[in-house]
């Protein structure tokens, strides 16, 4: 039991993280039923609905995921649009872009010198900046957006070994019974 403990203390140090729960990891299945107050099946359906819901939190960490692997390059293109307006101010040569009309669709344009770029912000929303202004919030949401899935490649790498340990678990607690069964029926062979 003091191995139990010990591995207990070093699983009790993260019992989530966001929200997260940790999955305990159970060395002895006979202590581990006692001290749930489950038998092996109820443990084995307990065990089974959180390994599904670590299965939904997963589908939407790698939703959230693919949404900013998809968010990083535009803000990059925009990124670079806006230094490519800024490198041109001033030269008298004019900037000439294709840009997208509606899906498809595209028309070309010939900018000179411009002073401002409008961003679209979301919720049909779009604003006006200087050229420094949309710079310098365009770096920062590209900062933002890093760090964040940063965070969520953290936080599905901390799924993935909740996922594991859940599995080793149910199998260690389907073993454990059948191992029980088996030992019960010698026994009881034995006494007929």
């Amino acid at each position: 039991m003091a191995s139990s403990s010990s591995s207990s203390s070093s699983a009790a140090a993260v019992t989530e993280r966001r929200g997260i729960p940790a999955a305990a990891f159970v060395e002895d299945v006979q202590t581990y039923l006692t001290q749930s107050g489950l038998d092996a099946n109820s443990s084995l359906a307990f065990l089974q609905e959180r390994l599904q819901q670590y299965k939904l939190v997963e589908m939407k960490l790698l939703a959230q995921q693919r949404d900013l692997q998809a968010k990083i390059p535009d803000i990059e293109k925009c990124l670079d649009v806006v230094a490519t307006l800024q490198a041109k101010k001033g030269t008298g040569e004019p900037l000439i872009a294709d840009f997208e009309v509606s899906e498809g669709i595209y028309s070309r344009a010939s900018i000179e010198d411009a002073d401002s770029v409008c961003l679209w912000l979301g919720a049909n929303v779009m604003l006006e900046y200087s050229c420094e202004e949309a710079s310098a919030l365009l770096q920062k949401n590209l900062e933002n957006a890093k760090a964040s899935l940063e965070v969520l490649v953290a936080d599905l790498q901390f799924l993935r070994d909740q996922v594991t340990i859940t599995q080793v678990t149910i199998a260690r607690v389907y073993n454990w019974d059948v191992h029980q069964r088996r030992i019960r029926q010698v026994v009881a062979a034995k006494d007929s």
